[in-house]
């Protein structure tokens, strides 16, 4: 029986010096836009089929309602702020009302479990979500936009400025929505608070200030999506006043962020539920 010489074992005579294994390395950390933009494709090509109809409800509904309002205003400052609020009702429609019902089943169903096994940061899960449903909004509010001014006679020279209100007014609205769905204890509940959302941006928004009491138009200035139909409305006059314009759509954007941020929060609360 031969014996092994104990400066030829591995790690030493009792191998206490052998190195500990290290541990495995993991993979990179998922980043914020790759996920986002993922997530954004898939909320989009499910959503394209069933939102299609609930988009031209929206729109449908907004061209309704200026229809009826054109023999009640005379025209003027009036029939900008109904036109301006008629568009912006359909950013409303679809980013608050319909994402705070999305979010409501997304919770009630357990389909937030699923994103939780991704590899998805939870802000790219909300962001993605609204940003699909805001998209959607695109062609019902320039259609909307387009009917009023030759409804009411106004100037179609200054609706590019649609690039920046809908997807500030759709941040903002979008923000609230999602926090609504995934903060309500029930999905029936979420639907509720998105249709009053919508109904408040309906009474709030459409209906010109000059008419409402006091007290509504402070009511009025809690409203996000107000300073979008503010921006909108400022362009059709014949000298913009462009400093009020950004100011508007400032806050929307700083509303827009808080809001997100809210509801990035409310996911992360209800996925560990």
């Amino acid at each position: 029986m031969s014996v092994v010489p104990a400066d030829v074992l591995p790690g030493g005579a009792l191998g206490l010096d052998r190195a500990a294994p290290e541990p495995a390395e993991l993979g990179p950390r998922p980043r914020l836009w790759p996920a986002l933009t993922a997530v954004y494709r898939a909320q989009l090509s499910r959503a394209r089929v069933a939102r299609i109809p609930l988009l031209f409800v929206a729109t449908f509904q907004s061209v309704g309602i200026m229809i009826l309002m054109r023999g009640v205003v005379d025209g003027g400052g009036e029939a900008q702020a109904v036109v301006a609020g008629a568009s912006v009702l359909v950013v409303a429609f679809v980013a608050l009302n319909l994402l705070a019902q999305y979010f409501g089943q997304l919770r009630a169903s357990g389909g937030l479990d699923h994103y939780a096994t991704l590899p998805v940061p939870p802000a790219a899960v909300v962001l993605g979500a609204a940003g699909a449903y805001a998209s959607f909004t695109v062609p019902g509010t320039v259609v909307t936009a387009v009917f009023g001014c030759v409804l009411f006679g106004l100037p179609l020279a200054h609706l590019w400025i649609l690039a920046a209100v809908i997807p500030l007014a759709g941040a903002a609205l979008a923000g609230l929505g999602a926090a609504l769905g995934l903060l309500a204890p029930r999905p029936e509940l979420a639907t509720l608070l998105g249709q009053l959302g919508m109904s408040a941006a309906l009474l709030l928004g459409v209906l010109p200030p000059e008419r409402m009491p006091e007290a509504v138009r402070l009511a009025r200035d809690l409203l996000p999506s107000t300073y979008g139909v503010e921006a909108f409305t400022r362009t059709f006059g014949p000298h913009p006043d462009w400093a009020r314009v950004l100011g508007d759509l400032a806050v929307c954007g700083v509303v827009g962020v808080i809001s997100l941020t809210v509801a990035t929060w409310a996911y992360r609360r209800a996925a560990v539920r």
